[in-house]
């Protein structure tokens, strides 16, 4: 059993061995760059045996409470993930508004679920989001510089200058190898990134 195992103990107990800047946010490891066409499922369409969309990446760019369960239960979903080509961090709410503590939560359980299935064997690309410039000091902790990472554009286009100010320095920090993007890039985004329709990830599902 790895450190991380941690089935039988309490969820506000939960370690990784790797946690890493100010706040002890889990640390990911640097995941293998996807090749070739890059196409998303939601996790709300996965099922299992699914042999159709298996050359997928599985996202979480859905509300919270659609996947709250793959953090208290994980190994629920972990046969479920295998099937798939990567697996997306959960994208957990970060609001400017909510609870600075509750922010930072919303951080580690997202990488704690990553380090969790990187410990089981699956390719991990970690989903990276912000709040507002305070969020900076610890959004973008647990994520290794050069990483692959992915931004969700949903709903970001309210709060355009927001969303470009966190992405900049976003690539300051990280100097991500690719941007995964799910949804319309903003012209003024930079960096290698890789677009994936927001509508075009429905087809094929059944």
């Amino acid at each position: 059993m790895t450190s991380i195992q941690m089935r039988e103990n309490p969820l506000f107990t939960r370690t990784t061995g790797r946690e890493a800047g100010r706040w002890g946010i889990p640390m990911l490891l640097k995941p293998s760059v996807p090749t070739g066409v890059i196409d998303l499922i939601s996790w709300s369409d996965t099922r299992p045996n699914d042999t159709m969309n298996s050359d997928r990446g599985v996202h979480f760019f859905i509300d919270d409470y659609r996947f709250e369960s793959i953090y208290r239960w994980p190994e629920r979903s972990l046969e479920k993930l295998r099937q798939y080509r990567f697996v997306l961090t959960p994208d957990y709410s970060l609001y400017a508004d909510m609870p600075v503590w509750r922010q930072i939560e919303s951080i580690g359980k997202s990488r704690w679920c990553g380090v969790w299935w990187q410990e089981h064997g699956l390719n991990v690309i970690p989903t990276v989001s912000w709040s507002n410039l305070p969020s900076y000091a610890y959004c973008f902790d647990g994520i290794g510089c050069g990483s692959t990472v992915a931004v969700g554009m949903i709903g970001c286009k309210h709060s355009k200058r927001a969303f470009l100010n966190g992405y900049d320095a976003m690539l300051e920090k990280i100097q991500p190898e690719m941007v995964i993007c799910f949804g319309t890039p903003f012209d003024e985004m930079r960096g290698p990134i890789v677009p994936v329709d927001y509508m075009a990830s429905r087809k094929g599902v059944r």
